[in-house]
């Protein structure tokens, strides 16, 4: 996971990435440390951080005392260095956050709706930016580098499953999400996948420190997939990878999931929020947001119960195909569900995977994610600041952001 820097006079810059990459990763680091993670001579360090201070991007942190010689000066990521927007658009609700240049949350909120109106998608999008630039001030203002935008993709899709107008479809086709927002706010407007987004979050706050190689899986609305290898973000020439939705797994075993006509089914009609909202109200159980599950009203759990077994089952089955072909060292299953029923997901899922895979594949660690509801607005806020300052003006858009806008219109796979 180290950094390679450069001694040379031409890749200061990248350099300066360099340092700053590992002084993010330690939280605090002394210039050996930082030395030592970039493989840079302690002076060629020394010099970057020196002009790192000055230029209002990273601040001595005391010193760290107990070791031979003199105490060791500790440097850290100043907060206020640059400030980044991220907005995540939702099936069912925008998330707004403003986080500083440490990774800390200056601000947050969520606006709920029944469908994603693109004109209102931008009026509350605008509104909220609009505040944070309030909340920061003109001086800190200045600092603020970019919006970074999650969105899954096909927004305007699965109209059938999720009842929306039918003309949401057709509004979302005419929309390029970066231009909707970079005309009117004046800064680099950055997009992403949603389940990508959310594994960038998980990549530079959670797993990601310790595991360079992991599958992330948003249990959302609908399910979805981000990739991690070798520490970067992939997306593949379309920008789809790891897109789990359509994966194809076997039938469900629950009652209230219609079965297909073809011989499998795909995994977003068994391991996704939907499903189980679906689930519950045709049981008679009437809720619309899954915080409605904490606490567990009596008469959902046995319901819920139901759906988190057919999930493990799928996801297990998903998990086994996708090492088939990627080896990983992990796999981090997140969602918006409420914190029990997620840790009872990932224990199930555990369970089903140990009892079903094949011969010849090498088990990955299965874990928790750590971001919940707010990863892929995390995510988002992290992608200008990771183009701006990061090692590698790619390293979590590794195919170019700027290839093609994000296709918010076209038409998901169709239950056959």
């Amino acid at each position: 996971m180290a950094g390679k820097g450069s001694n040379s006079v031409q890749l200061r810059h990248y350099n300066e990435r360099v340092v700053l990459d590992a002084i993010r990763r330690f939280g605090q680091a002394s210039k050996a440390e930082v030395a030592r993670f970039a493989h840079l001579t302690p002076p060629a360090v020394a010099a970057i951080i020196e002009a790192l201070v000055v230029g209002g991007y990273v601040v001595e942190n005391g010193k760290r005392f107990g070791g031979k010689g003199q105490p060791s000066a500790m440097y850290a990521l100043a907060p206020d260095g640059a400030y980044s927007i991220g907005l995540h658009i939702g099936r069912r609700a925008l998330d707004a956050i403003l986080i500083g240049f440490s990774g800390q949350t200056c601000a947050f909120e969520t606006h709920e709706y029944d469908h994603p109106d693109p004109d209102s998608i931008r009026r509350l999008g605008e509104a909220a930016i609009a505040r944070f630039r309030a909340q920061l001030g003109p001086a800190k203002s200045a600092r603020l580098i970019g919006i970074g935008i999650s969105a899954p993709y096909f927004i305007g899709g699965w109209d059938e499953e999720l009842g929306f107008p039918s003309d949401v479809q057709v509004a979302w086709r005419a929309i390029d999400l970066r231009s909707h927002f970079a005309e009117s706010q004046g800064l680099p407007v950055m997009i992403e996948n949603d389940a990508s987004a959310a594994a960038v979050a998980e990549l530079v706050y959670g797993v990601g420190k310790q595991y360079p190689d992991f599958l992330h899986i948003s249990l959302s609305t609908f399910v979805g997939g981000g990739l991690v290898l070798d520490g970067t973000l992939q997306t593949g020439p379309n920008g789809n990878t790891a897109a789990l939705g359509p994966f194809p797994v076997s039938h469900s075993n629950l009652a209230s999931v219609a079965k297909p006509s073809g011989r499998f089914e795909v995994l977003l009609h068994r391991a996704s929020i939907y499903t189980l909202v679906h689930h519950l109200r045709v049981n008679g159980v009437e809720i619309t947001r899954v915080r409605e599950l904490d606490p567990m009203p009596p008469e959902a759990e046995a319901l819920v119960s139901e759906w988190q077994d057919d999930c493990a089952d799928a996801l297990a089955q998903a998990i086994i195909g996708s090492i088939a072909v990627v080896d990983l060292e992990a796999v981090v299953i997140d969602s918006m569900l409420p914190t029990p029923l997620l840790v009872e997901i990932v224990a199930r899922v555990k369970a089903c995977f140990e009892a079903m895979i094949p011969t010849g594949l090498i088990p990955p660690l299965i874990v928790a994610g750590t971001q919940g509801a707010r990863a892929s607005a995390l995510g988002a806020s992290l992608l200008p600041i990771y183009s701006m300052f990061g090692p590698d003006t790619g390293v979590l858009m590794k195919k170019g952001n700027d290839k093609k806008p994000l296709m918010v219109g076209s038409t998901p796979l169709k239950r056959a």
